[in-house]
């Protein structure tokens, strides 16, 4: 999906490809996308280790900073902190934490549907 990417200082954002990941529990931006990009990254505080989407845990590379950006969206803007990761082939990936926000309608209903599957057992 296409979305708008804009840091509070920039005059203009970007529009890039970024893959919406209901697998994905945190939002990401590639490295090398930031790099290119000239974002400014923020350190964190300590090393996150995180999850390959084949599950395995990532240990070549662990987030060390992040990107405080706006999204676009189709009528949506947010402002967000986003992690910064390697090796991506992806430029940005929003997993549930940004899902969680803008979609609740679906998320509640799979969370009703799920309780009700239990509840008929």
């Amino acid at each position: 999906m296409r979305i708008g990417l804009k840091q509070e200082e920039e005059e203009e954002g970007i529009i890039t490809e970024a893959l919406l990941d209901s697998g994905a529990t945190r939002l990401v931006i590639s490295k090398e996308f930031a790099r290119k990009h000239k974002f400014k990254r923020t350190k964190l505080e300590r090393l996150v280790y995180v999850r390959n989407i084949d599950g395995m845990l990532n240990y070549v590379e662990p987030i060390v900073d992040m990107v405080e950006i706006k999204i676009y969206f189709k009528g949506h803007k947010e402002r967000t902190l986003i992690d910064v990761i390697g090796g991506q082939k992806w430029s940005v990936i929003l997993g549930m934490p940004w899902l969680g926000c803008y979609n609740p309608e679906i998320d509640r209903l799979e969370d009703r549907r799920s309780k009700d599957d239990e509840m008929s057992k």
